[in-house]
């Protein structure tokens, strides 16, 4: 995917890690209702982090969603998740 560092990717983008309680509930969240995702994990995936770091005023800061629209949404509750989604 060429677009997964820009502010309106193609589809929903992801940065997380694989240590983040956070993350895995985001996760859990979006495949239990069959959402379309793109995980970057930034532990591997330098531009990734970079690009977190950009975002979050140089904070490594996950899970960072960004949606095709351009919302961010850092570290995001279930319920955010829910409201965003519809």
């Amino acid at each position: 995917m060429s677009d997964l560092y820009k502010m309106d990717p193609s589809t929903i983008v992801m940065y997380s890690t694989s240590w983040c309680s956070d993350c895995k509930r985001a996760k859990k969240f979006l495949n239990k209702n069959k959402v379309d995702y793109v995980d970057v994990n930034i532990e591997a995936d330098e531009k990734g982090r970079d690009f977190v770091m950009k975002l979050n005023n140089g904070a490594r800061v996950v899970p960072t969603i960004i949606f095709p629209d351009g919302d961010k949404l850092t570290e995001p509750s279930t319920a955010e998740l829910r409201a965003k989604l519809g």
